[in-house]
C-alpha cells in the first residue's frame, strides 16, 4: 500500500514530539503554551472575516412560476 512520505514524516515527528513528554497530554500543552509565548515568536492576527449567507438548497432549485 501506498504511504505518503509526508504525511509518514508528520506522525513520526508527532510520535517524537508525544515521546518527550511520556504521552501527557497535560505536559504537551503546557510546552505549546511556552513555546506560544517565548519573545522572539511574531504574532499574527488578521480581520475578522463576515461569515456567508448559505441559502437553503431546495429554495435554489425552485423556479419562480
Amino acid at each position: 500500500m501506498w504511504q505518503d512520505p509526508v504525511v509518514a514524516e508528520t506522525r513520526a515527528l508527532r510520535e517524537q514530539y508525544a515521546n518527550q513528554f511520556d504521552h501527557d497530554a497535560d505536559a504537551i500543552f503546557q510546552d505549546i503554551l511556552r513555546r506560544q509565548s517565548a519573545p522572539d515568536k511574531k504574532l499574527v492576527s488578521f480581520p475578522a472575516r463576515k461569515p456567508l449567507l448559505v441559502q437553503d438548497a431546495a429554495q435554489q432549485s425552485v423556479a419562480p412560476g
